[in-house]
């Protein structure tokens, strides 16, 4: 797994994906729940679902690690994407 924050290049990856919108999916590892979101900030989400911090169906599940993303050039665009 590739830690950005050891990456020689993480910090301009961190900062390019800071405000930049995109759709993402996470799993749970003990169950296989899958769940779409659509976020301007992933990094910043993804310690918010990795910590408690996003009550409701993530933490019930314990739905934590990402499958994939899909970045984008406008929020409009990611919305779409996520409801397909």
């Amino acid at each position: 797994m590739l830690n950005l924050f050891q990456h020689p290049f993480g910090d301009t990856v961190c900062r390019i994906m800071d405000k930049q919108p995109c759709v993402y999916i996470l799993s749970s590892r003990p169950y296989g729940t899958l769940y779409i979101g659509v976020t301007s900030n992933l990094l910043g989400r993804l310690h918010q679902h990795r910590t408690g911090g996003v009550p409701g169906f993530t933490s019930r599940y314990a739905v934590d690690r990402l499958v994939c993303f899909e970045m984008f050039g406008n929020m409009e665009g990611a919305i779409l994407r996520e409801k397909q």
